[in-house]
């Protein structure tokens, strides 16, 4: 039997998920545009399932805007929603520790002409509040940020965060896509003015997202084609889909307090098993502001992407965080922009714990990586 502990780059469909997409294969095939009673069928579902998720986020159900994931939600975020909010003002403020589906929208508004300022993180992955606020300026449009991040599993203080913002009029959105699940969110209580997540990351299925934009400002849709999500998105919805966030948004609701004490109780397991068996290793992102269920390790003097193969090759899943191009291993830019070298960087692993794993399969790991990092080690290949 395999071990997953990559669970920060996707998760297993719940039984409970896959069950309720089935359903809707079989039974709920109407087109939820159609005026007929299976149309009627269809979209009363789509719409209990936009009820759960906003229900998770304690935001109204018009807010919550599918999409096809994360992705997908913050190019949304980053390009039609941006700009229905920016009037003449052609300011936007990020981190240099973003996800690509961020970063590459930035990009492409710098070629287009946009100031973009990416504030440094701490050599814990944590962005200073008050550098942001400095930031700020007359022409600062919007201040997109990654909530928690998926290589370190590193938390921003975004409550702090978004009323700095807030308090000088500048819009703030969120890449919440590895909070949900692990981490309460409650846009009551965190001012944000929009928020993007993706079913796959709490046990949802591929391929589904959500962008929530708050107020449910007009917009012109990122993908025209029709009357679909109030005209902010066209294309026949994606019910099966949509109706597994739904249910795995429900999930997320009940269990978060034993999701996140038992995530933590295995992450912790797991680091102190190998703090205690295997020399010169450190700690990626600050203790303190850390996912329940991510570990980033570096392992001084290993080649990461070997010791993940060697992992591998014993039936244990983990992730170097790092991107491969053309062949080459590319040294994480998250760790990059906490001050790592690209040696460091490269000798890093991410083990992300979730729903199915229990402490035999900790154990398991703890009894095989000792000698593993060893071996990889004496390759001298690092």
């Amino acid at each position: 039997m395999r071990i997953y502990l990559d669970h920060n780059a996707t998760t297993p469909v719940r039984e409970e998920v896959a069950d309720a997409m089935a359903a809707a294969l079989r039974e709920c095939f109407g087109n939820p545009s159609s005026v007929h009673a299976e149309g009627a069928a269809a979209r009363a579902e789509v719409e209990r399932a936009r009820e759960r998720v906003a229900g998770l986020l304690a935001c109204e159900p018009r807010e919550v805007l599918f999409t096809a994931g994360a992705t997908e939600a913050n190019n949304t975020a980053l390009g039609p929603l941006l700009r229905a909010w920016a009037g003449d003002k052609r300011h936007v403020v990020s981190s240099n520790a973003e996800h690509p589906s961020v970063e590459e929208p930035l990009a492409a508004l710098e070629r287009e002409g946009w100031r973009v300022t990416r504030l440094p993180v701490s050599q814990d992955g944590l962005l200073d509040p008050e550098r942001l606020a400095a930031s700020l300026a007359p022409d600062t449009a919007l201040v997109t940020l990654l909530w928690a991040n998926n290589e370190t599993g590193v938390v921003q203080p975004m409550a702090r965060l978004a009323g700095l913002a807030r308090e000088r009029g500048v819009r703030i959105h969120a890449d919440a896509t590895q909070c949900l699940g692990k981490l309460p969110v409650d846009l009551k209580a965190v001012a944000l003015d929009a928020l993007s997540l993706s079913a796959h990351k709490l046990g949802g299925p591929k391929g589904v997202g959500a962008l929530v934009a708050r107020g449910d400002p007009g917009f012109e849709a990122l993908l025209r084609g029709g009357p679909q999500e109030r005209r902010r998105r066209g294309g026949t919805e994606n019910v099966p889909g949509i109706i597994g966030l739904g249910a795995a948004a429900a999930l997320a609701a009940r269990e978060l307090s034993e999701r996140s004490r038992e995530y933590a109780r295995l992450r912790d397991y797991l680091w102190d098993g190998i703090a205690a068996k295997i020399p010169r290793v450190r700690r990626n992102g600050a203790e303190t502001a850390l996912l329940c269920n991510t570990l980033s390790v570096e392992f001084d003097g290993v080649a990461g992407d070997l010791l993940m193969q060697a992992l591998d090759l014993e039936g244990i899943a983990v992730s170097t965080g790092a991107a491969c191009a053309s062949g080459r291993v590319e040294p994480s830019h998250v760790l990059l922009s906490m001050g790592r070298s690209a040696r460091q960087a490269r000798a890093s692993l991410r083990f992300s714990v979730g729903h199915g794993v229990d402490d035999a399969q900790i154990e398991r790991v703890l009894a095989l990586l000792p000698d593993l990092v060893a071996r990889v080690r004496d390759s001298g290949d690092a």
